[in-house]
């Protein structure tokens, strides 16, 4: 039950664009290095979302999201986020731990301009604390550590 890191995005301000990167430092307790909620108090440290979930959106939708027009910071392959919710988990060098479902807001519907994408992405999202800090590339393995 691994997949792995297919993209990575960032950006640096709430509305402002995400911009993919090779790697990024996952910092525990504080978030991805260069993101906007990164040591930001109360924000989640790192989203995730199934590549998958965005190939159903375009098929059962008609809505095309790139990788990073989800908002979320990692965008996976092959591993179905919602069975990590409350398990711990590797992404790459890091250790993080799942939360709860990333499930899409009003503001993506802004961002994007397309209102059928919270109807097409909701449960399809991961927000996971990081519990041990490293380095995420993309090719790395996602993997539940129990």
């Amino acid at each position: 039950m691994s997949g792995a890191v297919e993209h990575i995005h960032l950006a640096a301000e709430r509305a402002g664009p995400t911009e993919p990167v090779d790697e990024v430092l996952a910092e525990a307790g504080r978030g991805l290095r260069g993101d906007r909620h990164h040591g930001r108090p109360g924000a989640n440290d790192i989203t995730l979302i199934e590549a998958e979930a965005l190939e159903r959106l375009a098929a059962e939708h008609g809505v095309r999201l790139e990788p990073g027009g989800s908002r979320r910071n990692v965008t996976t392959r092959g591993v179905d986020l919602g069975t990590l919710v409350g398990r711990r988990f590797r992404v790459g060098e890091a250790v993080c731990e799942g939360s709860e479902r990333a499930e899409p807001c009003l503001h993506l519907t802004k961002v994007t301009g397309e209102p059928g994408v919270l109807r097409g992405l909701v449960h399809t999202g991961l927000e996971a604390a990081i519990v041990e800090g490293g380095t995420i590339r993309i090719g790395d393995v996602v993997a539940p550590l129990d």
